[in-house]
This record gives structure tokens, C-alpha cells and sequence, in this order.
């Protein structure tokens, strides 16, 4: 049976499927792909030798070097795609379900920052406690794409 996953970007302009096993989940620590996705580290998984389809909209492209385009949406600048001549990668987190990807190995690691190996001792606590903050959480309607395939999006009746 042949797996299949799905994502988009954050607005839904851009939805994707993918077929196939995907084996090569990784984090980059060099400091283009911490530019890429304005984060520590880029997540992504390597889409080579599946079934890869845009279902909906058109990415943008950014080419980062002689070699390499990093794919984005331009309505809402989700980090999509990582394309170089040895293949494809997408940002794992535009999987709806990033949870099935784990990343295997850790490239770029010369350009790793220090803390990154400490964030899980950091405290943590649910978005809901930083109401008293925050008191406009309380009132917060989420305009992102849901987690899941959708007909139309955004949805006509979104004020």
C-alpha cells in the first residue's frame, strides 16, 4: 500500500499531495536555511523518487544560490520547498500531519547555534496560559488553512 500525504501552506492558497515512502527527513542548521525559514534550523523532507503533485495555486521561487531554489507562497510566505539538481525537499511543517516525518539526521551542523540542543529544557507551557498577556487570545479566530484537504478555500462566509 503506498502512503500518501498532504499540506499546504499556511493561507491554503498552495496545497500538494505526495505518494510514495518518504525516508529522508532531515534538519539543516546552515545559515541559508536558517534564513529560508527565519528559524534555528530548516525541517524537510525529501520528496525524490515519490509521487510529488501541486493540487492547488503556484509557489513562488527564490533562487538562494547557483544551484538551489527555495520554493514559498507568495499571499502568505510559508517556506515550501528546498529544489536543488539532486532533487526536491518540502518543509516539513506544511505536512498536515508533520508528526509521521521525524527527521533522521542533521545537516549543516557548522552553522548550528548552541542553544539549539537545550531548547527542550527551556520551560514550556500551552498557548491558552498567556492569556492574561495576551487578552486578545481570548477573542483570536485562526484564518489558516485547516489541517486537511479543502474544496474552496478561504471559505466564503470568513469575515
Amino acid at each position: 500500500m503506498t502512503e500518501t500525504y498532504i499540506g499546504g501552506c499556511q493561507c491554503g492558497a498552495i496545497r500538494f499531495r505526495v505518494s510514495g515512502e518518504l525516508r529522508d527527513s532531515s534538519i539543516c542548521h546552515c545559515r541559508m536555511c536558517q534564513k529560508a525559514f527565519g528559524a534555528y534550523y530548516a525541517p524537510l523532507v525529501s520528496v525524490r523518487d515519490a509521487d510529488f503533485e501541486w493540487t492547488r495555486g503556484e509557489r513562488k521561487k527564490f533562487r538562494s544560490s547557483n544551484f538551489v531554489e527555495r520554493g514559498f507562497c507568495g499571499d502568505c510566505g510559508t517556506p515550501l520547498t528546498y529544489e536543488a539538481p539532486d532533487g526536491m525537499a518540502v518543509a516539513a511543517g506544511a505536512f498536515d500531519d508533520p508528526s509521521l516525518l521525524p527527521p533522521t539526521i542533521q545537516w549543516g551542523v557548522e552553522g548550528k547555534i548552541a542553544f539549539v540542543d537545550h531548547l527542550h529544557e527551556l520551560p514550556a507551557e500551552r498557548t491558552e496560559a498567556d492569556l492574561t498577556a495576551g487578552s486578545f487570545l481570548h477573542e483570536l479566530v485562526s484564518y489558516q488553512h485547516p489541517d486537511h484537504d479543502t474544496p474552496v478555500w478561504p471559505p466564503e462566509d470568513r469575515a
